[in-house]
């Protein structure tokens, strides 16, 4: 029994301890003034403050928030128009959807291998559960075209008008200045990109870039600016080659930053000067990366991509909307026709 209040006696003890531990005494309220975000007696702090580091995660909780809201309005007219329809009597929306909206779809063995081939799947990972998964997500993506293009024809005549807010990317006043350029220096668009020679996710978003010139040509330009992270030990060496090569052409800048990231597990000095050499380089180049010529170029872009809140790579901003990672080409394309239809 002792032991048993002792235990409670300590029990006792420790709640009130932390009952009386203090808390932020904040209070939530209407603001008084626009542009306010918190106010302590006579110091306010701004939402320009509250802001500041934060836009793109900010920006990311209000995408999936925006995604959640316009996905649910999708599904709700859905339902409206197919309730509309006097062969929807009696029929489940799943009847309904595959015997009027997704009618025959089918998936060869074909379409399968294409998605194989595409999608560069080793043949050491292929068995036919896998197979057979593919096929259900090449279904899944089949019946999504089906809907979509149902809805396009439903709506054609009676367009949706939608009032939820759609969130814009955080936007920053980027420079191009002295950076190597590709493309149509007049366009419309400017793509300027932060990137590591040695980080795979830049490698795919170099490719990306590359599809969106070939999609969009003089209608838009990139500029490419370097920001080799710490934990890569070959990225600023690489950087520093990079402008090199610039120093010679520009054409040569963009051979060598096509070369460095297809062949991400050879870029020590030696392997950089050779690979230089094979594009063509004048002998100046060794010499340049030898006496690490523009490291402090280099760091001048990272300091300029840490004042524009990158914090990793690779980021791109589309004419100053910001992207963070080596997103699909859909993400750059809507911000793009976007800003060529201004």
């Amino acid at each position: 029994m002792k032991s048993l209040l002792s235990v409670m006696a300590l029990f006792i003890a420790v709640a009130c301890t932390g009952s009386a531990v203090s808390k932020p005494n904040f209070q939530f309220r209407s603001a008084g003034e626009a542009g306010i975000a918190a106010k302590m007696g006579d110091v306010k702090i701004t939402d320009a403050e509250l802001m500041d580091g934060i836009e793109a995660e900010v920006y990311e909780a209000e995408q999936k928030l925006y995604d959640v809201k316009y996905n649910r309005l999708r599904s709700v007219v859905m339902q409206k128009l197919m309730d509309k329809d006097p062969n929807k009597k009696g029929l489940s929306n799943d009847e309904y959807l595959e015997k009027y909206i997704a009618k025959g779809i089918k998936i060869s063995e074909q379409d399968i291998d294409a998605f194989i081939k595409k999608q560069q799947i080793p043949q050491e990972h292929l068995n036919p559960m896998v197979r057979e998964k593919i096929k259900g997500y090449l279904e899944m993506e089949k019946r999504k075209e089906a809907m979509d293009k149902w809805l396009g024809q439903q709506t054609a005549k009676t367009p949706v008008e939608v009032y939820i807010t759609k969130p814009r990317r955080p936007s920053f006043d980027v420079k191009v200045g002295d950076a190597p350029v590709t493309g149509n220096k007049n366009a419309k668009v400017t793509i300027v990109e932060f990137s590591d020679f040695q980080c795979p996710f830049c490698s795919k978003g170099a490719q990306v870039v590359t599809d969106l010139k070939k999609k969009y040509g003089d209608k838009i330009q990139v500029a490419f600016k370097n920001f080799p992270l710490p934990f890569h030990n070959q990225a600023e060496g690489a950087a520093v080659a990079s402008l090199c090569a610039n120093e010679q052409s520009s054409e040569l800048f963009w051979k060598m930053h096509d070369g460095m990231f297809a062949a991400q597990d050879a870029l020590d000095v030696e392997s950089l000067k050779k690979l230089a050499k094979k594009l063509g380089a004048k002998p100046e180049f060794d010499a340049c990366l030898d006496s690490n010529k523009y490291l402090a170029k280099v760091k001048a872009d990272m300091e300029e991509g840490k004042a524009l809140k990158v914090k990793s790579t690779p980021t791109f901003f589309v004419n100053g909307q910001m992207i963070n990672g080596a997103q699909p080409i859909e993400a750059f394309a809507e911000i793009i026709d976007e800003e060529l239809d201004r």
